[in-house]
């Protein structure tokens, strides 16, 4: 899990030990039933991509709480929806699938769990049909897994969903900047 960047500092500050035992106890590569209820129950997270010279890209990823979730031990799925169009972290994925995922619970029970691995984005899964609003689906093979320390998350709480949010048999709305001048004659319609 450490390379010699991560070691040359853990040793500057003498927390190798420390960070090889957080290795041992808390690193896994399976998703746990606790994992898939903390991942259920958050309606963000950030994704973190990069291409294929390793240049960085960090996204936030929203929807209902659930939009992300685990299927499979070793499987978790997200959908992608109509954004900007300028597919940065997808993209990325194409060019290279290494991810890091991150998910934080803000509110009383305040939590991250960070999630690296493998993704791949497929156009023609069925369960897509299930999603509402999902125009791809991102599907994430985790190789670590771990818990961090919810010290610093600062204590908020989600007034309310997001009004994009996809739901089932609703029109989306649509955002007023599509609209705007400078972008609404190049904005593609909706795929789905």
């Amino acid at each position: 899990m450490y390379h010699e960047g991560n070691r040359a500092l853990q040793d500057a500050f003498g927390s190798r030990a420390l960070a090889d035992r957080l290795d041992e106890k808390l690193r896994h590569d399976r998703f746990t039933d606790g994992d898939a209820a903390f991942i259920a129950g958050q309606c963000f997270f950030f994704l973190a991509t990069a291409d294929a010279e390793g240049r960085p890209d960090c996204s936030f990823k929203g929807g209902p709480a659930g939009f992300a979730q685990v299927v499979a031990p070793d499987l978790l799925v997200f959908p992608d929806y109509d954004g900007n169009g300028m597919f940065k972290s997808l993209g990325n994925i194409a060019a290279n699938p290494h991810v890091g995922l991150l998910f934080i619970a803000m509110g009383e029970r305040a939590g991250r769990l960070r999630v690296n691995g493998r993704a791949e984005v497929t156009a023609d899964d069925p369960a897509m049909a299930d999603i509402p609003g999902a125009q791809l689906l991102v599907k994430i093979t985790p190789v670590d897994i771990f818990p961090n320390c919810p010290r610093y998350i600062p204590r908020m709480a989600i007034e309310a969903a997001s009004p994009y949010a996809p739901i089932a048999d609703a029109p989306p709305v649509e955002p007023k900047w599509k609209a705007f001048p400078d972008f609404a004659e190049v904005v593609p319609p909706r795929r789905r």
